[in-house]
């Protein structure tokens, strides 16, 4: 019996179960590589979207609590006027709310150290919109006047800055120490306290 020619179609055999293996092996793993590629695009797609949902929110913010402010600051000119500023307190009422509205999002989606500065903020303006309120009303406490709700603002400026470094510092983003634009300076919208007077009756 020729034993090489009886075990040459066992070779075949084993030789074609081989090539089938390793085809399939080849397969399997060209199927984890794309899974794991798949996973690591979905992963990066994720951060992209948490990302750009927070830079939104943080735009937001920043833009609500600046207009916020501004309302203020118009309330607080508006009181040294003798005109009727109902129009400047409709402002002012649009402005709280939505910076209400944005600051409830915030908090479910800001991290904690810039949502501490976040919240001190918002409780100053809060603080600063009831003293507005009283000198309006004509009911201030001791300690309400025009020059104290001024010198607030002042202090808003600066902690509106404080918030938006703690912001970009949470995206990655640099920022050189420069006042901001946009903010008047402790001298530059306050009237003279001469002009200060709280209209009659109100």
């Amino acid at each position: 019996m020729d034993v090489s020619g009886a075990g040459a179609p066992v070779v075949a055999v084993v030789g074609v179960v081989g090539t089938l293996l390793s085809a399939l092996l080849t397969q399997r793993a060209a199927e984890r590589s794309r899974r794991h590629e798949q996973e690591r695009a979905e992963r990066a797609r994720a951060r992209e979207r948490q990302a750009s949902e927070r830079l939104a929110c943080y735009v937001a913010l920043n833009t609500a609590a600046r207009q916020y402010l501004a309302a203020l600051t118009d309330q607080l000119h508006a009181l040294s006027r003798t005109e009727d500023p109902g129009a400047v307190r409709r402002r002012l009422t649009e402005a709280r709310d939505v910076h209400r509205d944005v600051y409830a999002e915030a908090q479910m989606r800001l991290p904690d150290p810039v949502l501490v500065l976040a919240g001190e903020v918002t409780h100053a303006l809060g603080a600063l919109y009831g003293r507005l309120r009283r000198l309006d009303d004509g009911v201030p406490r001791p300690g309400d006047s025009l020059d104290a709700a001024q010198a607030e603002i002042d202090a808003l400026w600066e902690r509106l800055r404080e918030l938006r470094r703690g912001m970009r510092a949470d995206l990655g983003a640099s920022e050189a120490a420069r006042p901001d634009p946009l903010a008047p300076g402790p001298s530059a919208s306050r009237p003279d306290p001469g002009t200060y007077r709280a209209s009659p009756g109100r």
